[in-house]
Parts: structure tokens; C-alpha cells; sequence
């Protein structure tokens, strides 16, 4: 009589051909939930900056916006220990220095322009995009001073910021 001490190879490879068509079926399932998630974090940055950008207008009027993402947050060596046009501590640290794809925050970086009159600055274009294009997301978000957060289809590239061009896109739903 014949001893059953375990699987037999057959066995074994039904279950990891099982293993394998569920992982097949969940993987891509995950990465999409991964690039949603994203994407609302860079959709809340953007109306993070909005807000900060307010801020920054109302405490320095003579200022105007501020000119820079990274003079909305805290300073490099300072800290936050004395506000200042040039480092406002609106931002934490992470937000006023995702400017580059190598800084992403959530998989996203963020640009900014200005429009400038007298001197100061009259208006702002915020413009955020995947650091990898369809691995953090697929869309890229931009937002003017109106702070109406607004949708560029399939960017693959530097985020929008130009404000005629952020205009044009629809806004989010």
C-alpha cells in the first residue's frame, strides 16, 4: 500500500495556475486605484496652493501672489520660525518643494506662473502633473487665481502654466 504524503505535481500546478490568473485579474486593478488616488491627492495640492496663495495675497498685499511655490512654505535653513515674503509657512515643506518630477508629492510636482502689473503680482496659474505618466497618473490638474481647478486630458510632460491655455480646459466636476 502507498504511503499519501503530500501534493502531487499536478496539484501544484493547478493551484499556481490559479495564483497566477488571479494576480492577472487583480494587479491592474491596483494600479488604477493606485494612479486615482494620485490623482485626488494632486487635485487636493492644487486647491492646498489655491488656498496658500490667498493667504500669501492678503498677509502681503504689496506683494501680491506669491512668485514662487517654494516662497508659500517654509525656508531651507529658517524653518518657520519668522515668516516672510520670501518663506510665508503656508506650505509644509513636502508641497513647497514637489516642483520637480525627482520631488514628486503623491506622484505629482507642480509649477507655477505669474502675472505681474506695477510691480506686483496680479494673478497666478498652478499647474500639477504625473512624475511618471501613467504610472502616478494620467492626467495632469491646473488652476488659476479664480481657483477653479481645471483638467488637461493625458498630460505627459511639464504641468500647464499658462494661464489663456488653463483657462480653455474644463473645469472638474
Amino acid at each position: 500500500m502507498r504511503k499519501n504524503g503530500g501534493f502531487t505535481l499536478i496539484e501544484l500546478l493547478i493551484v499556481i495556475t490559479i495564483i497566477l490568473i488571479i494576480a492577472a485579474v487583480a494587479i491592474p486593478s491596483l494600479i488604477q486605484a493606485k494612479i486615482s488616488a494620485d490623482e485626488a491627492s494632486a487635485v487636493n495640492t492644487i486647491r492646498t496652493l489655491n488656498t496658500a496663495q490667498v493667504s500669501y495675497q492678503s498677509i502681503f498685499p504689496q506683494v501680491g501672489y506669491a512668485p514662487t511655490i517654494a516662497a508659500l512654505g517654509p525656508g531651507a535653513s529658517t524653518g518657520c520660525t519668522t515668516p516672510s515674503s520670501a518663506n510665508a509657512c503656508l506650505l509644509d515643506w513636502v508641497v513647497a518643494q514637489a516642483t520637480t518630477a525627482g520631488n514628486a508629492k503623491a506622484g505629482y510636482y507642480f509649477a507655477q506662473s505669474v502675472t505681474t502689473s506695477g510691480g506686483v503680482n496680479t494673478g497666478y496659474t498652478i499647474g500639477g502633473a504625473p512624475s511618471g505618466f501613467n504610472k502616478s497618473g494620467v492626467r495632469g490638474f491646473c488652476s488659476n487665481e479664480d481657483a477653479v481647478i481645471r483638467v488637461t486630458p493625458a498630460l505627459n510632460g511639464p504641468p500647464v502654466t499658462a494661464g489663456p491655455v488653463c483657462a480653455a480646459y474644463p473645469a472638474m466636476r
